[in-house]
């Protein structure tokens, strides 16, 4: 590859067209396959099977970049989001823009798709989402990455997707909530055959939180308003999810195999890694069996993502690993950021370590070259 990767978005979205499983689906599943519906008094909801998700507003937040500043309303209704959500030419434009490099793509309505029971129709609806998005790609294929949407509800199928999606699309990363699917955490033992062919044909593993979508979802039960749901349910899962991969011995069981911990911030990732060595540490407390440090297999194998307005980033990167770190935009929902990289330099770190947040831990991730 001749493209530069100094400043890599590690976590961007794409819009999906409301058509796009209809359209790219196999044509036994289209009846029952995701929709977005527009009611009568204008409000959205995700069809997903039997159940409809209801954001109370419109899904509009999913492509509202730049309200906080202004320029437009996250009750905007979702075909009016930003135009590079669903087109990758607008998008190159709003990169360039912003002094980035490449960008690597995770789902937007898709993040509400592993709650579909069924898994032949989550399978052929992952097959169909992943199709679509290496469309959107192949565009920019030296600036666009896709990570592979893969239906966790089976096994069986997650292997033959993930193959499909490396061997047949080109994808070098993989999508997965951090959520239980079908009441399995990431670190139930049915699982480590997903692994040992993710570690085989050496992807990365991003686990990414999304909004409540039928998942089961840590410490909302406790809250009512959407901050509060969103704050604390974003950081226990992607937490938990951490716990699962290091400390319930997956990363240790797979030690070529890279995860990312994407969209809940990342300050938090150093006590969590201290609290993991101290249970590791104290004879009697550690029954994990694991056969290294937390901390060292987080940093030999597993990257946590910073929001660019997470001041601490600059006193905690050289004690996680400065490629260790990611970073993203969010583009475009409604809690992206314009102007990420320019805020991450502002920070004040020393080159070295900037240069590896910026694109050192993003290029070891997704292994850009």
């Amino acid at each position: 590859m001749s493209q530069q990767y100094d400043v890599v978005d590690a976590d961007g979205h794409i819009l999906e067209p409301p058509t796009l499983w209809e359209e790219y689906i196999e044509p036994k599943y289209r009846d029952n396959c995701p929709k977005l519906i527009v009611k009568d008094d204008g409000s959205e909801v995700f069809r997903i099977e039997d159940h409809e998700l209801d954001l109370g507003i419109t899904f509009g937040l999913l492509g509202s970049i730049g309200s906080r500043e202004g320029e437009n309303s996250m009750t905007i209704p979702y075909l009016d989001g930003r135009p590079g959500g669903f087109d990758p030419h607008p998008r190159i434009k709003d990169m360039d823009r912003e002094g980035i490099n490449a960008a690597v793509l995770y789902p937007s309505l898709g993040l509400f798709a592993g709650t579909v029971k069924n898994i032949d129709t989550a399978a052929a609806g992952c097959r169909a989402y992943n199709r679509w998005l290496a469309d959107y790609c192949k565009a920019y294929p030296e600036r666009l990455f896709g990570a592979a949407m893969i239906p966790l509800q089976s096994v069986d199928h997650a292997i033959q997707e993930l193959e499909f999606a490396v061997h047949q699309l080109g994808f070098r990363a993989i999508f997965l909530r951090p959520n239980p699917y079908d009441g399995r955490p990431l670190h139930h033992p049915d699982h480590d055959r997903l692994w040992a062919v993710a570690q085989e044909l050496d992807v990365a593993v991003g686990i990414h939180e999304g909004m409540s979508s039928g998942q089961p979802d840590l410490g909302v039960d406790r809250f009512e308003t959407f901050a509060s749901r969103h704050c604390v349910s974003h950081t226990l899962e992607i937490m938990a999810a951490a716990a699962s991969i290091i400390m319930c011995g997956v990363a240790d069981r797979f030690p070529k195999l890279r995860f990312g911990f994407l969209e809940a911030s990342g300050g938090w990732m150093v006590g969590w890694i201290d609290r993991m060595d101290r249970h590791y540490t104290d004879k009697g407390m550690n029954d994990s069996g694991l056969t290294m440090l937390p901390s060292d297999i987080f940093r030999r194998q597993c990257f946590i993502a910073f929001e660019p307005v997470e001041g601490a980033l600059p006193i905690l990167a050289d004690y996680l690993g400065p490629d260790n770190i990611l970073w993203a935009t969010d583009y475009p929902h409604v809690d992206g950021f314009w102007n990420a990289p320019k805020l991450i330099r502002d920070m004040g770190m020393p080159e070295k370590t900037l240069a590896s947040v910026l694109g050192g831990g993003a290029r070891r991730f997704y292994q850009l070259q």
